[in-house]
């Protein structure tokens, strides 16, 4: 599978100017991409003016992912902010190219910014099924909770979209290679560059692991797309060879 990255600056609660700027990268893309992942709430910055930026189901952005991912015949994902019933979502959708999705809320909703008065937490993991891949969908401050992401359901590829700022890219490059070398799964991590209006500044650090914890794509910290392609055999042998996963504690998460 072939993946592209996109890290970019984000135009802070304007979905419009942030689709427009995503439409010229996305466009540059070659006809061999597979899957196009953007940042965590990419039409508006990481904002707790929920009531002001949401979208329904139908609203213009899911809209305009189902375009691109049409267009480009690739699945396209990222986050952005939902209202359903009255009620706010922080919300990753996984857009097929026959325009059908699936999506993940989600669970672990940052306190220190607030984010748990404005946001109702998910309630399920999410796993998504796609070209023969298993692939994780998680956002954010969830990469702190490896109990969340553990590898019980075999999948391939965990996926984290985020707007993480610079003051603590330690732990994001951290955490992100241990959730790699402890699931035995590749990890992708796409982050934001540049100042929100909180005035926190973002340094991106979008990265691709392998399952051994070694850098397929190293982190970046410039405005760009990066692509790689992901062998799912290689990975499924060194699994089968390793068997860690098999090894592993049994629990339950009590959501």
């Amino acid at each position: 599978m072939k993946i592209a990255l996109i890290q970019t600056d984000l135009i802070w609660e304007n979905a419009a100017a942030n689709r427009e700027k995503f439409d010229d990268q996305i466009n540059e893309l070659d006809s061999e991409i597979n899957l196009i992942v953007l940042p965590e709430m990419f039409s508006t910055g990481f904002t707790m003016n929920a009531s002001e930026v949401a979208e329904t189901m139908q609203g213009e952005t899911i809209e305009w992912m189902k375009l691109k991912a049409r267009e480009k015949n690739a699945a396209i994902t990222g986050s952005l902010v939902i209202t359903e019933n009255g009620e706010y979502y922080n919300r990753m959708l996984f857009v097929f190219p026959s325009g059908d999705f699936q999506y993940y809320d989600k669970r672990h909703l940052f306190s220190l910014a607030g984010e748990n008065e404005f946001y109702i937490p998910g309630t399920q993991k999410v796993i998504v099924e796609y070209l023969g891949w298993k692939i994780c969908l998680q956002i954010c401050y969830d990469l702190r909770f490896p109990v969340f992401a553990r590898n019980v359901e075999n999948y391939d590829l965990l996926l984290y979209v985020a707007n993480w700022p610079k003051v603590r890219t330690s732990a994001w490059d951290t955490l992100l290679n241990a959730r790699a070398i402890e699931n035995l799964s590749y990890v992708a991590g796409v982050n934001r560059i540049g100042f929100d209006d909180n005035n926190f500044e973002h340094n991106g650090h979008t990265q691709l692991i392998d399952y051994w914890g070694n850098y397929i794509i190293k982190p970046q910290e410039t405005e760009g797309v990066f692509v790689a392609e992901l062998d799912k055999d290689i990975m499924l042998e060194t699994r089968r060879k390793l068997n860690f996963l098999g090894d592993q504690d049994t629990f339950e998460i009590k959501i």
